[in-house]
């Protein structure tokens, strides 16, 4: 993700400490750097959010309400004047402040090893390509137990058509057919069984398929763009719907996975979740969260037909869009192409033909980094097989749910006009 890529924008003023004096101007907050430029369009400070050490809601001459920024313990930074107001400001950077203090620990030995190598990128590459395709496999177990719930179900129709089916031959028995036997009363196992209740797909739609679940801001209304009504909470990725929940864990409002209407995607790191109503306002929620590119990966698998994304985040989120040739088998492309960088790279010699170049010599990557993207590799290759095996199962179980019901729904007529023509 693009370090210089501005999340948000307050206007606002800056306590200048060389001159005393506030300046208007621009409080911008990208993912790792918070910056103050003036009307003028001069900058006026700059901080990196590692080396942030509080945020803290102050007051300055004891009327204006301020926000202070503290770096190293003892320079404090006073901006003043923030809109749409303190506490949205004030929620948004906290959020992503410490969403970077927890990713700090990795990008510190990035830092501490330099610029990163070819391997290492190469590495990274694969290694968000493994995450990606894992997260599908995950949808898909999900996807495949609520099959087998529907199968589960469709079996208990079946098993009630054939009482059903039993009774009404024996209300359709007249009375002097010798081999008929009038209905007797239900003994009570009998009626126990007949109240346990029968498993409907709603009962899918529960809190046990969780995906994935990150802290957040939120808040109702039409989005995108400023809201003073930002607040902290989580997102929940379902495999049902989406859930929004506060700070305190409690519920505020859940999509099932049928009434999101769309997706919007503002930014990589701002969403905007809407259920469409004819006759009255839509339901719509605008999410933050330092962790949406993460939540965007997941939910572009489950709602694909329903994401909007604005032009220039098309080349970021799908690159496949903007150059569909480039994308045409790229699975195998992409082992081909990796498998021949790794031999390329351990044996240098024979693909110069023994003569190395400095620059060939400075892309080639170390023996470890060669057997970590072996190792990733294999990791690849094992999850889409499992991918393949799954889709192929569920395929079939496809196939048997729409017979099975064809076969429910016909019986259920069937017993149907059987119960009429009793009446």
């Amino acid at each position: 993700m693009n370090k210089d890529l501005c999340i948000h924008s307050w206007p606002g003023s800056y306590y200048v400490q060389g001159d005393k004096r506030w300046v208007h101007g621009t409080l911008l907050l990208s993912p790792c750097r918070l910056a103050f430029t003036s009307d003028k369009g001069l900058p006026l400070t700059s901080l990196q959010l590692s080396d942030v050490t509080g945020i803290r809601k102050e007051t300055s001459s004891f009327i204006f309400s301020s926000l202070t920024v503290l770096v190293g313990g003892r320079e404090k930074h006073w901006f003043s004047s923030l809109q749409p107001s303190r506490a949205t400001v004030f929620n948004v950077i906290e959020h992503f402040w410490r969403s970077q203090l927890l990713s700090c620990g990795g990008q510190g030995a990035t830092a501490a090893g330099g610029t990163p190598t070819k391997g290492r990128e190469l590495i990274n590459l694969v290694s968000s390509s493994q995450k990606r395709l894992g997260d599908t496999a995950k949808v898909l177990h999900h996807q495949g137990e609520q099959f087998d719930r529907i199968m589960n179900g469709l079996d208990k129709i079946e098993s009630d058509m054939d009482v059903a089916n039993r009774l009404l031959t024996e209300l359709e028995s007249p009375p002097w057919w010798p081999f008929g036997k009038r209905l007797r009363p239900p003994t009570q196992p009998e009626a126990a069984s007949e109240a346990e209740p029968v498993l409907s797909p709603a009962w899918a739609f529960g809190k046990d398929g969780l995906i994935l679940k990150v802290p957040s801001l939120y808040s109702q209304g039409p989005g995108p763009g400023p809201d003073p009504n930002l607040k902290q909470g989580q997102l929940a990725i379902l495999c049902s719907g989406l859930e929004i929940t506060d700070s305190s864990g409690q519920p505020v409002h859940k999509y099932r996975r049928d009434e999101v209407d769309d997706i919007k995607v503002q930014s990589p790191y701002e969403i905007v979740v809407r259920q469409r109503f004819i006759g009255r306002p839509d339901i719509s929620f605008t999410l933050h969260s330092a962790r949406m590119p993460d939540v965007i990966s997941i939910v572009e698998i489950q709602y694909a037909r329903k994401m909007q994304f604005k032009e220039e985040l098309l080349e970021l989120f799908r690159p496949e869009d903007a150059s569909a040739s480039e994308n045409h088998d790229m699975g195998s492309s992409m082992w081909n192409a990796a498998t021949g960088f790794l031999g390329r790279v351990m044996h240098p010699a024979s693909a110069s033909g023994g003569q190395v170049s400095q620059q060939v010599c400075e892309q080639t990557v170390s023996e470890a980094e060669a057997e970590e993207l072996r190792q990733i590799l294999r990791k690849l290759k094992t999850l889409a097989l499992d991918t393949e095996s799954e889709l192929e199962r569920q395929n079939e179980v496809l196939d048997v749910i729409g017979t099975s019901t064809d076969q429910a729904t016909s019986r259920i007529n069937t017993s149907h006009r059987r119960i009429r023509r009793l009446l």
